[in-house]
């Protein structure tokens, strides 16, 4: 597995430690990832983003999507009635998954839905006022105003 160093990054930036941090991170879990289940991320419009995950055999109440620190964190536990039932082929994966979303600053989740067997997780970037970009209007300099001294003024002075 490699292993990139960043330090050089940090001699020449100011803030940006949150995208090496982020960087190192995948890079790290880039292996370890799973799978299952399956999901698209699509950017819907500017500012807005949906993730669509692929929940088949999944109800409701067997999902749970919850933000914390900063990620989007989605689970998934069947509960276990299938008492009764003898499979012959068991082929839609129906085990528990934890499927985390890392969200970048002033994103927020504005709703989730669950239709035909697919999660769907809305999202909106929100950037603040004080965070968006403004035009800073320059002043005209006034002029200057020579300042004159007479040398008979100046000799009554020393």
């Amino acid at each position: 597995m490699r292993h990139y160093d960043f330090a050089p990054l940090y001699r020449a930036t100011v803030g940006f430690d949150q995208i090496a941090d982020l960087m190192d991170r995948v890079l790290a879990n880039d292996v370890s990832q799973p799978g299952y289940p399956p999901y698209n991320i699509e950017k819907t419009a500017d500012d807005a983003y949906r993730i669509s995950i692929a929940v088949a055999g999944f109800s409701d109440e067997d999902l749970t999507v919850e933000v914390k620190e900063g990620a989007l964190l989605v689970s998934a536990r069947k509960s276990e009635n299938d008492e009764g039932r003898t499979y012959l082929h068991r082929g839609i994966a129906t085990r528990a998954f934890e499927r985390r979303f890392h969200l970048a600053d002033h994103v927020r989740v504005t709703g989730a839905s669950h239709e035909n067997g697919m999660l769907h997780i809305d999202l909106m970037r929100e950037v603040p006022e004080a965070l968006k970009p403004r035009r800073i209007e320059i002043a005209k300099a006034q002029p200057r105003q020579a300042v004159t001294r007479d040398v008979q003024d100046a000799e009554t002075v020393n």
